[in-house]
């Protein structure tokens, strides 16, 4: 499924939000310089608000259509996974990782960052966790078990719980603590909203895991469905963001 996301690359860069700025500018404050490497960049949302707040950034991508629309934005990009990336003797003051990390061993990753970071380098993990108003989620949720009841987005609640995602980068933490080579790592959290219309939100949706996978008819039934909801409320409703953060800083000086 890693590799489905980049089936429409410009519907994908134009419709998922970007970062807190507060988030992007506590990991460049806490690094000891501007070289920055962007693991799982995708098309490149991350790594442009990077390059927006001073840092030169290097985006490693395994998804080549995903890694060439980023190009075409102006990153420089190199397609491979984390895992098997060659970095050349390549050093970096910070490796971030954008609702990317999942897709990386977590333990094999944060050794690896650990051997590409400079002295106090930093490794920050962090994602969004989305909570739509029941009005929207519980139609959406219906329509996904109705259109793929094999699928195993099909057995999840219409609202997750924030602790399951807490507990999700709680255990992010606990492996990069594993390897030794970070300091004790910290857990952040910014809290934010954004409004969507109807259109935007039926935009974003098959961006979204389990989606970019269907038939076009399931996709279909689940907009239909979702749309009408959001018709209910007016067109228009909030979506309230939890953005989720596990940072940590290469120990040692070597």
């Amino acid at each position: 499924m890693a590799e489905s996301f980049g089936m429409d690359a410009q519907r994908y860069d134009q419709a998922r939000p970007g970062y807190p700025d507060a988030l992007v500018a506590r990991i460049v404050a806490g690094s000891p310089g501007p070289d920055v490497l962007d693991v799982g960049c995708g098309t490149g949302i991350a790594a442009r608000q990077f390059q927006a707040a001073g840092c030169a950034v290097l985006g490693i991508e395994p998804d080549a259509r995903m890694a060439e629309f980023a190009q075409g934005r102006g990153l420089q990009v190199e397609v491979a996974t984390f895992e098997a990336w060659e970095p050349a003797g390549r050093r970096f003051d910070a490796v971030v990782a954008a609702q990317s990390w999942h897709w990386v061993d977590p333990v094999a990753g944060a050794v690896k960052a650990a051997q590409v970071l400079r002295p106090d380098g930093r490794l920050a993990i962090f994602g969004h966790v989305f909570e739509p108003p029941a009005e929207v989620a519980e139609p959406f949720a219906a329509a996904f078990r109705r259109v793929a009841p094999d699928s195993p987005f099909g057995n999840q609640p219409a609202r997750r719980p924030l602790d399951l995602y807490r507990a999700g980068y709680a255990k992010f933490a606990d492996k990069i603590c594993e390897t030794g080579r970070f300091t004790e790592p910290k857990q952040w959290r910014f809290d934010w909203e954004q409004s969507y219309t109807r259109d935007q939100w039926l935009d974003l949706l098959p961006t979204t895991g389990g989606l970019t996978q269907l038939r076009p008819d399931q996709l279909a039934e689940i907009l239909d469905a979702v749309g009408g909801a959001i018709d209910a409320l007016g067109g228009r409703f909030t979506m309230h963001y939890t953005t989720l953060a596990a940072t940590a800083v290469r120990a040692g000086t070597s």
